[in-house]
């Protein structure tokens, strides 16, 4: 069973003094690696007496991890950080029931759920704390200049990246899941139905298919003046009806990026690649990105 599997069944047992804690160690694990208790009790407002059985019943959960050395300190689980999204969500209208996985890769997790009115979404919870801190300081360059970086923050930050990319690109027509909500380290977004096209053995329409991949890039460069910048056969998902969808844009920059050009060839080239490898459809690539970067 996943965390938000656990975050969702727990949440249901929560009361208003837990996600106050709960939210006192999540600000304060900004400060510490683990949050003194003595720290919970003066910024919570809560009688120490209720702080011990708060946290006691968190632990339970599974929401806390204790730690004991020349004091006695806490951090958030990730089920304690899915639950705090999870219940803001909630109280906003957002999301009233959760569904069962749509995905779940190395870093992120993606649920069916629905909002109040009965609309099917999809609820991204980002997981960048299962690859190495170093390598994703490398990759990520939201995160390179930052010395102290919890997984925590690291997971906020590209949910945050990717709901501005979702709101920057869906307004000029990129094929892209509409952007619905964010909060922590999740996403809520339009309903995605398909597979990946690294999943799909046989696409009959796959020339059409890379026009559109490269037309919606087009787009996303001339009106919307964004890259992806990891842009692969693994985030652009085939729906039913054989058109496509651009997935995980956490990691997208703007044109006047210094490296835009590096990584508008990049995502190119993955592409093409990749239509090379699986359906022998051969593309020069310099046409292509004359085609992309002309009006």
């Amino acid at each position: 069973m996943s965390s938000a599997d656990i975050a969702v069944k727990t949440l249901r047992h929560l009361e208003s003094e837990d996600f106050r804690v709960l939210t006192v160690i999540e600000l304060d694990m900004s400060r510490h690696r683990y949050v003194p208790e003595n720290d919970i009790s003066k910024l919570s407002g809560l009688p120490p007496k209720q702080v011990k059985y708060r946290l006691e019943r968190l632990s339970k959960f599974g929401l806390v991890y204790r730690w004991v050395g020349p004091y006695v300190g806490y951090i958030l689980s990730t089920v304690g950080y899915d639950c705090l999204a999870m219940n803001t969500l909630v109280k906003a209208d957002l999301i009233e029931a959760f569904g069962k996985p749509l995905g779940v890769g190395k870093e992120s997790d993606v649920y069916d759920a629905l909002t109040p009115e009965g609309r099917r979404v999809a609820v991204k919870f980002h997981r960048l704390g299962r690859i190495s801190f170093r390598q994703t300081r490398r990759l990520r360059s939201y995160v390179a200049d930052r010395r102290h970086i919890s997984w925590l923050y690291q997971s906020r930050l590209a949910a945050e990246k990717e709901f501005e990319a979702l709101k920057i690109v869906y307004p000029h027509g990129v094929s892209v899941p509409e952007p619905i909500g964010q909060n922590r380290h999740v996403v809520v977004m339009g309903f995605i139905e398909g597979a990946e096209l690294y999943r799909v053995p046989e696409v009959p329409n796959a020339e059409e298919v890379l026009d559109e991949v490269l037309e919606n890039v087009k787009i996303a460069y001339q009106k919307a003046r964004v890259i992806h910048a990891d842009l692969s056969e693994f985030n652009v998902v085939l729906k039913p009806d054989f058109h496509i969808l651009i997935i995980d844009w956490p990691q997208f920059v703007r044109t006047d990026h210094p490296n835009a050009e590096m990584l508008l060839k990049r995502d190119v080239k993955n592409i093409l690649k990749f239509f090379n490898r699986r359906f022998n459809i051969k593309r020069n690539i310099h046409s292509v990105l004359e085609s992309i970067k002309s009006i």
